[in-house]
Protein backbone atom coordinates (compact mmCIF):
# COMPACT_ATOMS: atom_id res chain seq x y z
CA UNK A 1 0.00 0.00 0.00
CA UNK A 2 1.48 3.35 -0.65
CA UNK A 3 2.80 5.78 1.89
CA UNK A 4 0.77 8.48 1.00
CA UNK A 5 -2.03 6.00 2.03
CA UNK A 6 -1.39 5.93 5.28
CA UNK A 7 -0.14 9.30 5.85
CA UNK A 8 -3.33 10.51 4.83
CA UNK A 9 -5.03 8.10 6.61
CA UNK A 10 -2.85 9.10 9.86
CA UNK A 11 -3.52 12.95 9.17
CA UNK A 12 -7.29 12.49 9.51
CA UNK A 13 -7.32 9.83 12.41
CA UNK A 14 -5.29 12.79 14.39
CA UNK A 15 -7.70 15.53 13.48
CA UNK A 16 -10.41 13.57 14.65
CA UNK A 17 -8.86 12.94 18.06
CA UNK A 18 -7.88 16.46 18.87
CA UNK A 19 -9.75 20.05 18.75
CA UNK A 20 -13.09 20.43 20.56
CA UNK A 21 -15.92 18.16 20.46
CA UNK A 22 -18.96 20.15 19.23
CA UNK A 23 -22.43 19.31 17.35
CA UNK A 24 -21.49 19.08 13.83
CA UNK A 25 -18.11 17.76 14.43
CA UNK A 26 -14.46 19.27 14.77
CA UNK A 27 -13.54 21.17 11.86
CA UNK A 28 -10.29 22.53 10.75
CA UNK A 29 -11.13 26.22 10.48
CA UNK A 30 -11.88 26.35 14.57
CA UNK A 31 -7.69 25.94 15.47
CA UNK A 32 -6.43 29.17 16.87
CA UNK A 33 -3.62 29.58 13.77
CA UNK A 34 -5.87 30.00 11.50
CA UNK A 35 -6.91 33.85 10.95
CA UNK A 36 -10.30 35.73 11.17
CA UNK A 37 -12.42 35.70 8.46
CA UNK A 38 -10.63 32.30 7.25
CA UNK A 39 -12.00 29.24 6.05
CA UNK A 40 -10.64 26.08 5.54
CA UNK A 41 -12.22 22.33 5.38
CA UNK A 42 -12.02 19.06 4.19
CA UNK A 43 -12.13 15.44 3.73
CA UNK A 44 -10.65 12.39 2.71
CA UNK A 45 -12.87 9.46 1.57
CA UNK A 46 -11.55 5.56 0.83
CA UNK A 47 -13.68 3.08 -0.68
CA UNK A 48 -13.48 -0.20 -1.88
CA UNK A 49 -15.23 -2.05 -4.43
CA UNK A 50 -15.68 -5.69 -5.80
CA UNK A 51 -17.93 -6.35 -8.75
CA UNK A 52 -18.76 -10.29 -9.59
CA UNK A 53 -19.91 -10.64 -12.42
CA UNK A 54 -19.30 -8.17 -15.55
CA UNK A 55 -22.08 -6.88 -17.43
CA UNK A 56 -20.86 -5.13 -19.94
CA UNK A 57 -20.13 -6.15 -23.33
CA UNK A 58 -16.98 -7.19 -23.96
CA UNK A 59 -15.86 -8.23 -20.61
CA UNK A 60 -16.03 -11.16 -18.21
CA UNK A 61 -15.25 -12.15 -14.48
CA UNK A 62 -15.03 -9.31 -12.05
CA UNK A 63 -13.44 -6.14 -11.23
CA UNK A 64 -11.71 -4.83 -7.68
CA UNK A 65 -10.98 -1.59 -7.25
CA UNK A 66 -10.04 0.94 -3.75
CA UNK A 67 -10.20 4.39 -4.65
CA UNK A 68 -9.37 7.53 -2.41
CA UNK A 69 -10.70 10.76 -2.75
CA UNK A 70 -9.18 14.11 -0.57
CA UNK A 71 -10.76 17.44 -1.08
CA UNK A 72 -9.66 20.78 0.56
CA UNK A 73 -11.11 23.82 0.60
CA UNK A 74 -10.59 27.21 1.74
CA UNK A 75 -12.28 30.50 1.87
CA UNK A 76 -11.63 34.23 2.41
CA UNK A 77 -14.07 36.51 3.75
CA UNK A 78 -13.82 40.91 2.72
CA UNK A 79 -17.27 41.51 3.67
CA UNK A 80 -19.29 41.07 0.44
CA UNK A 81 -16.85 39.02 -1.88
CA UNK A 82 -15.59 35.94 -0.89
CA UNK A 83 -12.68 34.65 -2.52
CA UNK A 84 -12.59 30.56 -2.49
CA UNK A 85 -10.63 27.80 -4.11
CA UNK A 86 -10.75 23.72 -3.77
CA UNK A 87 -7.85 20.88 -3.86
CA UNK A 88 -9.80 17.20 -5.79
CA UNK A 89 -6.92 14.53 -5.57
CA UNK A 90 -9.11 11.70 -6.78
CA UNK A 91 -6.87 8.14 -7.45
CA UNK A 92 -7.21 4.45 -7.44
CA UNK A 93 -4.57 2.23 -5.54
CA UNK A 94 -5.47 -0.99 -6.03
CA UNK A 95 -7.30 -2.79 -8.80
CA UNK A 96 -7.88 -5.95 -10.55
CA UNK A 97 -5.16 -5.86 -13.49
CA UNK A 98 -8.25 -6.02 -15.42
CA UNK A 99 -11.04 -3.00 -13.92
CA UNK A 100 -11.61 -0.37 -16.43
CA UNK A 101 -10.42 2.93 -15.41
CA UNK A 102 -11.67 5.90 -16.56
CA UNK A 103 -11.75 9.79 -15.49
CA UNK A 104 -14.46 8.97 -13.11
CA UNK A 105 -12.74 7.29 -11.30
CA UNK A 106 -9.36 9.09 -11.24
CA UNK A 107 -8.06 13.07 -11.11
CA UNK A 108 -4.61 13.21 -9.21
CA UNK A 109 -3.67 16.92 -8.10
CA UNK A 110 -6.34 19.27 -9.72
CA UNK A 111 -7.88 22.86 -9.03
CA UNK A 112 -11.79 21.97 -8.66
CA UNK A 113 -12.52 25.27 -7.81
CA UNK A 114 -11.31 28.96 -7.79
CA UNK A 115 -13.98 31.39 -7.76
CA UNK A 116 -14.71 34.90 -6.22
CA UNK A 117 -18.46 35.35 -4.62
CA UNK A 118 -20.28 38.93 -4.13
CA UNK A 119 -23.11 39.08 -2.43
CA UNK A 120 -25.78 41.96 -2.13
CA UNK A 121 -28.37 42.11 -0.17
CA UNK A 122 -30.75 44.90 -1.12
CA UNK A 123 -29.64 44.94 -5.01
CA UNK A 124 -30.43 48.92 -6.11
CA UNK A 125 -32.81 49.42 -3.19
CA UNK A 126 -35.26 46.80 -4.57
CA UNK A 127 -35.04 43.96 -1.46
CA UNK A 128 -33.59 41.70 -3.51
CA UNK A 129 -30.65 39.53 -2.42
CA UNK A 130 -28.25 38.72 -5.12
CA UNK A 131 -25.27 36.23 -5.22
CA UNK A 132 -22.79 36.50 -7.84
CA UNK A 133 -19.79 33.53 -8.54
CA UNK A 134 -17.39 33.62 -10.83
CA UNK A 135 -14.58 31.25 -11.61
CA UNK A 136 -14.34 27.85 -11.55
CA UNK A 137 -17.09 25.71 -9.54
CA UNK A 138 -18.90 23.23 -9.04
CA UNK A 139 -22.64 23.26 -9.02
CA UNK A 140 -26.33 21.54 -8.14
CA UNK A 141 -29.08 22.72 -9.80
CA UNK A 142 -32.69 21.38 -8.18
CA UNK A 143 -32.61 17.29 -7.23
CA UNK A 144 -29.62 17.16 -9.63
CA UNK A 145 -30.65 14.90 -12.18
CA UNK A 146 -29.48 17.08 -15.12
CA UNK A 147 -26.47 18.78 -12.96
CA UNK A 148 -24.33 18.24 -10.15
CA UNK A 149 -21.80 18.40 -7.84
CA UNK A 150 -21.21 14.28 -7.72
CA UNK A 151 -21.60 12.68 -4.03
CA UNK A 152 -20.58 9.02 -4.95
CA UNK A 153 -18.30 9.14 -7.83
CA UNK A 154 -14.59 9.96 -7.03
CA UNK A 155 -14.48 12.72 -9.32
CA UNK A 156 -16.73 15.43 -9.60
CA UNK A 157 -17.42 17.94 -12.48
CA UNK A 158 -15.88 21.27 -12.77
CA UNK A 159 -17.35 24.34 -14.91
CA UNK A 160 -15.75 27.98 -15.12
CA UNK A 161 -18.04 30.57 -15.77
CA UNK A 162 -20.60 32.76 -13.91
CA UNK A 163 -23.70 31.73 -11.95
CA UNK A 164 -25.87 34.34 -10.90
CA UNK A 165 -28.80 33.53 -8.17
CA UNK A 166 -31.34 35.97 -6.66
CA UNK A 167 -33.97 35.55 -3.63
CA UNK A 168 -37.13 37.75 -4.01
CA UNK A 169 -39.70 38.22 -1.44
CA UNK A 170 -42.12 35.27 -0.84
CA UNK A 171 -39.88 32.50 -1.28
CA UNK A 172 -39.46 32.70 -4.94
CA UNK A 173 -35.76 32.59 -6.53
CA UNK A 174 -34.36 32.74 -9.98
CA UNK A 175 -30.72 31.49 -11.19
CA UNK A 176 -28.89 32.20 -14.42
CA UNK A 177 -25.61 30.34 -15.28
CA UNK A 178 -23.04 30.44 -18.36
CA UNK A 179 -20.39 28.03 -18.30
CA UNK A 180 -17.71 26.00 -20.13
CA UNK A 181 -17.40 22.22 -18.98
CA UNK A 182 -14.21 21.61 -17.75
CA UNK A 183 -12.98 17.87 -19.94
CA UNK A 184 -10.91 15.65 -17.08
CA UNK A 185 -7.75 14.81 -18.08
CA UNK A 186 -6.18 12.27 -18.29
CA UNK A 187 -7.68 9.65 -20.04
CA UNK A 188 -5.70 6.78 -21.64
CA UNK A 189 -5.68 3.83 -19.41
CA UNK A 190 -1.77 3.75 -18.81
CA UNK A 191 -1.71 7.22 -16.97
CA UNK A 192 -5.04 6.48 -15.35
CA UNK A 193 -2.97 3.34 -13.64
CA UNK A 194 -0.27 5.31 -12.74
CA UNK A 195 -2.35 8.04 -11.37
CA UNK A 196 -0.21 10.68 -13.86
CA UNK A 197 -1.37 14.57 -13.13
CA UNK A 198 -2.62 16.25 -16.11
CA UNK A 199 -3.83 19.88 -15.24
CA UNK A 200 -7.99 19.68 -16.52
CA UNK A 201 -8.88 22.69 -19.00
CA UNK A 202 -12.11 24.01 -20.19
CA UNK A 203 -13.00 24.24 -23.80
CA UNK A 204 -14.64 27.21 -25.61
CA UNK A 205 -15.97 24.51 -28.16
CA UNK A 206 -18.33 23.36 -25.01
CA UNK A 207 -21.04 25.58 -23.72
CA UNK A 208 -23.25 24.77 -20.89
CA UNK A 209 -26.04 27.41 -19.70
CA UNK A 210 -29.35 27.70 -18.04
CA UNK A 211 -31.93 29.89 -16.60
CA UNK A 212 -34.07 28.48 -13.67
CA UNK A 213 -37.05 29.88 -11.44
CA UNK A 214 -38.37 28.29 -8.44
CA UNK A 215 -40.63 28.83 -5.19
CA UNK A 216 -41.01 27.84 -1.98
CA UNK A 217 -44.81 29.08 -1.59
CA UNK A 218 -47.18 26.82 -3.47
CA UNK A 219 -50.87 26.65 -2.75
CA UNK A 220 -50.64 22.58 -2.02
CA UNK A 221 -48.12 23.57 0.69
CA UNK A 222 -45.15 22.06 -2.11
CA UNK A 223 -42.40 23.83 -3.89
CA UNK A 224 -42.20 23.95 -7.46
CA UNK A 225 -39.10 24.68 -9.74
CA UNK A 226 -39.39 25.40 -13.89
CA UNK A 227 -35.78 25.59 -15.98
CA UNK A 228 -34.20 25.72 -19.27
CA UNK A 229 -31.00 24.20 -20.33
CA UNK A 230 -28.51 24.46 -23.29
CA UNK A 231 -25.92 22.50 -24.16
CA UNK A 232 -23.44 23.33 -27.23
CA UNK A 233 -20.75 20.95 -27.97
CA UNK A 234 -18.27 20.55 -30.89
CA UNK A 235 -15.92 18.28 -32.36
CA UNK A 236 -11.80 19.49 -32.48
CA UNK A 237 -8.77 18.07 -33.53
CA UNK A 238 -8.13 16.84 -29.48
CA UNK A 239 -11.45 15.74 -28.61
CA UNK A 240 -13.99 13.78 -30.71
CA UNK A 241 -17.48 14.37 -29.61
CA UNK A 242 -21.01 13.61 -30.09
CA UNK A 243 -21.62 17.38 -31.33
CA UNK A 244 -24.28 17.92 -29.31
CA UNK A 245 -26.78 21.52 -29.61
CA UNK A 246 -29.63 20.16 -27.18
CA UNK A 247 -32.13 22.07 -25.03
CA UNK A 248 -33.75 20.21 -22.38
CA UNK A 249 -36.61 22.13 -20.73
CA UNK A 250 -38.75 20.86 -17.30
CA UNK A 251 -40.07 21.34 -14.01
CA UNK A 252 -40.26 19.51 -10.52
CA UNK A 253 -43.25 19.64 -8.32
CA UNK A 254 -42.36 18.00 -4.87
CA UNK A 255 -43.15 18.28 -0.95
CA UNK A 256 -40.19 17.47 1.54
CA UNK A 257 -40.87 14.54 3.47
CA UNK A 258 -42.23 15.00 7.25
CA UNK A 259 -43.57 12.14 9.78
CA UNK A 260 -47.02 11.13 9.38
CA UNK A 261 -47.58 12.50 5.65
CA UNK A 262 -47.34 11.85 2.23
CA UNK A 263 -44.48 13.64 0.56
CA UNK A 264 -44.07 13.10 -3.53
CA UNK A 265 -42.02 14.75 -6.09
CA UNK A 266 -43.00 14.72 -9.89
CA UNK A 267 -40.46 15.65 -12.49
CA UNK A 268 -41.08 16.14 -16.29
CA UNK A 269 -38.24 16.95 -19.44
CA UNK A 270 -38.30 17.25 -22.53
CA UNK A 271 -35.42 17.52 -24.97
CA UNK A 272 -34.52 18.88 -28.47
CA UNK A 273 -31.86 19.97 -30.97
CA UNK A 274 -29.14 18.03 -32.77
CA UNK A 275 -26.78 15.45 -31.91
CA UNK A 276 -25.21 12.13 -32.81
CA UNK A 277 -25.23 9.02 -31.06
CA UNK A 278 -21.65 8.42 -31.01
CA UNK A 279 -18.30 10.14 -30.68
CA UNK A 280 -17.10 7.81 -33.23
CA UNK A 281 -20.15 9.10 -35.99
CA UNK A 282 -20.26 11.83 -38.17
CA UNK A 283 -23.95 11.93 -38.63
CA UNK A 284 -25.92 14.64 -36.95
CA UNK A 285 -29.47 13.55 -35.89
CA UNK A 286 -32.55 15.36 -35.01
CA UNK A 287 -32.59 14.95 -31.19
CA UNK A 288 -36.21 14.77 -29.59
CA UNK A 289 -36.41 12.63 -25.93
CA UNK A 290 -38.10 13.05 -22.86
CA UNK A 291 -37.74 11.80 -19.20
CA UNK A 292 -40.50 11.38 -16.62
CA UNK A 293 -39.69 10.64 -13.07
CA UNK A 294 -42.56 10.07 -10.18
CA UNK A 295 -42.02 9.27 -6.40
CA UNK A 296 -44.70 8.79 -3.30
CA UNK A 297 -43.70 8.21 -0.03
CA UNK A 298 -44.92 8.27 3.32
CA UNK A 299 -43.07 8.37 6.43
CA UNK A 300 -44.83 6.31 9.53
CA UNK A 301 -44.13 7.80 13.50
CA UNK A 302 -43.00 4.89 14.59
CA UNK A 303 -39.51 3.53 15.82
CA UNK A 304 -37.31 3.47 13.54
CA UNK A 305 -38.90 6.15 12.02
CA UNK A 306 -39.37 4.08 8.40
CA UNK A 307 -40.21 5.69 5.36
CA UNK A 308 -41.78 3.29 2.49
CA UNK A 309 -41.39 5.00 -0.73
CA UNK A 310 -42.26 4.58 -4.42
CA UNK A 311 -40.88 5.04 -7.61
CA UNK A 312 -41.13 5.44 -11.39
CA UNK A 313 -38.34 6.45 -13.82
CA UNK A 314 -39.35 6.73 -17.82
CA UNK A 315 -36.56 7.58 -20.41
CA UNK A 316 -36.90 7.78 -23.91
CA UNK A 317 -34.99 5.45 -26.28
CA UNK A 318 -33.99 5.67 -29.88
CA UNK A 319 -37.06 4.13 -31.69
CA UNK A 320 -36.01 3.49 -35.14
CA UNK A 321 -31.75 3.68 -35.97
CA UNK A 322 -32.69 4.49 -39.22
CA UNK A 323 -34.85 7.03 -39.34
CA UNK A 324 -32.34 10.37 -39.09
CA UNK A 325 -33.93 10.95 -35.42
CA UNK A 326 -32.20 10.15 -32.23
CA UNK A 327 -34.82 9.22 -29.70
CA UNK A 328 -32.59 8.77 -26.66
CA UNK A 329 -32.59 11.08 -23.46
CA UNK A 330 -28.94 12.91 -22.56
CA UNK A 331 -28.62 13.10 -18.78
CA UNK A 332 -26.15 16.03 -19.19
CA UNK A 333 -23.65 16.31 -15.98
CA UNK A 334 -26.58 14.46 -13.56
CA UNK A 335 -25.97 12.32 -11.20
CA UNK A 336 -27.62 9.04 -10.72
CA UNK A 337 -26.57 7.20 -7.67
CA UNK A 338 -29.83 8.02 -5.38
CA UNK A 339 -32.60 6.98 -7.87
CA UNK A 340 -30.54 3.89 -9.54
CA UNK A 341 -28.19 2.74 -7.31
CA UNK A 342 -24.17 3.07 -6.93
CA UNK A 343 -22.31 4.00 -9.47
CA UNK A 344 -18.51 3.28 -10.24
CA UNK A 345 -17.39 0.24 -11.16
CA UNK A 346 -21.22 -0.41 -11.38
CA UNK A 347 -23.86 1.90 -12.62
CA UNK A 348 -25.57 -0.75 -14.19
CA UNK A 349 -28.63 2.09 -15.34
CA UNK A 350 -28.97 5.61 -16.11
CA UNK A 351 -31.38 7.92 -17.72
CA UNK A 352 -31.26 6.96 -21.05
CA UNK A 353 -33.53 3.99 -22.81
CA UNK A 354 -34.92 3.14 -19.36
CA UNK A 355 -38.25 2.07 -17.74
CA UNK A 356 -37.46 1.65 -14.32
CA UNK A 357 -40.46 0.95 -11.40
CA UNK A 358 -39.11 0.70 -7.77
CA UNK A 359 -40.36 0.75 -3.76
CA UNK A 360 -37.76 1.47 -1.03
CA UNK A 361 -38.24 1.31 2.73
CA UNK A 362 -35.90 4.14 4.61
CA UNK A 363 -35.38 3.43 8.20
CA UNK A 364 -33.23 5.11 11.16
CA UNK A 365 -32.78 3.13 13.63
CA UNK A 366 -30.69 6.04 15.86
CA UNK A 367 -29.18 9.20 15.72
CA UNK A 368 -26.16 8.02 14.18
CA UNK A 369 -27.52 5.04 12.21
CA UNK A 370 -29.69 5.25 8.83
CA UNK A 371 -30.18 2.68 5.76
CA UNK A 372 -32.17 1.38 3.12
CA UNK A 373 -33.40 -2.00 1.41
CA UNK A 374 -34.61 -1.08 -2.44
CA UNK A 375 -35.82 -3.28 -5.70
CA UNK A 376 -36.11 -2.59 -9.07
CA UNK A 377 -37.30 -3.73 -12.38
CA UNK A 378 -36.00 -2.20 -14.98
CA UNK A 379 -36.83 -2.36 -19.13
CA UNK A 380 -35.68 -0.95 -22.57
CA UNK A 381 -38.00 1.62 -23.54
CA UNK A 382 -36.88 0.98 -27.01
CA UNK A 383 -36.03 -2.88 -27.52
CA UNK A 384 -34.11 -1.69 -30.85
CA UNK A 385 -31.94 0.94 -28.82
CA UNK A 386 -28.86 0.38 -26.37
CA UNK A 387 -28.56 -0.81 -22.98
CA UNK A 388 -26.57 2.17 -22.65
CA UNK A 389 -24.36 1.44 -19.76
CA UNK A 390 -23.44 -2.10 -20.42
CA UNK A 391 -23.18 -0.98 -23.96
CA UNK A 392 -25.21 -3.92 -25.27
CA UNK A 393 -27.22 -3.39 -28.69
CA UNK A 394 -30.42 -5.69 -30.46
CA UNK A 395 -31.21 -3.43 -33.73
CA UNK A 396 -33.70 -6.00 -34.67
CA UNK A 397 -35.50 -5.65 -31.06
CA UNK A 398 -35.76 -9.62 -31.15
CA UNK A 399 -33.81 -9.98 -27.88
CA UNK A 400 -36.70 -8.29 -25.68
CA UNK A 401 -36.57 -5.70 -23.49
CA UNK A 402 -36.34 -7.01 -19.96
CA UNK A 403 -32.99 -6.11 -17.89
CA UNK A 404 -33.49 -7.36 -14.65
CA UNK A 405 -34.06 -7.39 -11.27
CA UNK A 406 -31.97 -5.13 -9.13
CA UNK A 407 -32.05 -5.59 -5.09
CA UNK A 408 -29.82 -3.31 -3.06
CA UNK A 409 -29.05 -2.68 0.20
CA UNK A 410 -27.33 0.36 2.21
CA UNK A 411 -25.96 1.21 6.00
CA UNK A 412 -24.47 4.34 7.30
CA UNK A 413 -22.91 4.89 11.00
CA UNK A 414 -21.78 8.21 12.13
CA UNK A 415 -19.49 7.00 15.42
CA UNK A 416 -18.14 10.33 15.32
CA UNK A 417 -20.72 12.70 13.53
CA UNK A 418 -19.07 15.45 11.33
CA UNK A 419 -16.06 13.56 11.30
CA UNK A 420 -16.43 10.20 10.83
CA UNK A 421 -19.02 8.52 8.83
CA UNK A 422 -18.66 4.10 7.74
CA UNK A 423 -20.84 3.35 5.06
CA UNK A 424 -21.30 -0.34 3.51
CA UNK A 425 -23.69 -1.04 0.43
CA UNK A 426 -24.51 -4.25 -2.01
CA UNK A 427 -26.34 -4.61 -4.94
CA UNK A 428 -27.58 -7.73 -7.00
CA UNK A 429 -28.59 -7.65 -10.11
CA UNK A 430 -30.47 -10.50 -11.56
CA UNK A 431 -29.93 -10.78 -15.34
CA UNK A 432 -33.15 -10.25 -17.53
CA UNK A 433 -33.69 -12.00 -21.29
CA UNK A 434 -31.92 -8.86 -22.88
CA UNK A 435 -28.59 -9.32 -21.22
CA UNK A 436 -28.37 -13.45 -21.73
CA UNK A 437 -29.98 -13.25 -25.32
CA UNK A 438 -28.26 -9.69 -26.89
CA UNK A 439 -25.81 -11.13 -29.22
CA UNK A 440 -22.85 -8.99 -28.02
CA UNK A 441 -23.89 -9.16 -24.45
CA UNK A 442 -21.73 -10.90 -21.48
CA UNK A 443 -24.32 -13.78 -20.55
CA UNK A 444 -22.50 -15.02 -18.14
CA UNK A 445 -25.23 -14.76 -15.35
CA UNK A 446 -26.36 -12.36 -12.50
CA UNK A 447 -23.88 -9.62 -11.20
CA UNK A 448 -22.91 -8.86 -7.43
CA UNK A 449 -21.63 -5.53 -6.51
CA UNK A 450 -20.62 -4.55 -2.65
CA UNK A 451 -18.70 -1.52 -0.68
CA UNK A 452 -17.18 -0.15 1.95
CA UNK A 453 -16.39 3.08 2.68
CA UNK A 454 -15.24 5.21 5.56
CA UNK A 455 -15.05 9.58 5.17
CA UNK A 456 -13.50 11.72 7.54
CA UNK A 457 -14.73 15.06 7.31
CA UNK A 458 -12.62 17.72 9.36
Amino acid sequence: MPLCFFVRSAFCVMLMTTGPVVANGWRLAETASIPDGTFLSGSFRLRYENLDGRYRSGRSGSDEVLVLRTLLHGEIDLGNVRIGAEIEDSRQEMGDSGTPLSAALVNTAELLQAYFEWTVDDLLGSGIKGVLKAGRQTMDLGNRRLLARNRYRNTLNSFNGADWQMRFGDGIQARAFYVLPVVRTPSDSSSLDQNEVEFDEEDTNFRFWGIQASTDNTAWEGSAEIYLLGLDENDTDERATRNRKIYTGGFRLYRPRKACQFDYQVESMIQWGQSRTSTSSSTDLDHLAHFQHAEFGYTFEYPWNPRLLAQFDYASGDDDPNDGKNNRFDTLFGARRFDFGPTSIYGAFARSNLISPGIRLQVKPADTVSGFAGYRANWLESDRDAWTTANVTDASGLSGGFLGHQVEVRVRWDPAPGNLRLETGMVRLFQGEFGRDASDAVAEGDSTYYYVQSTFSF
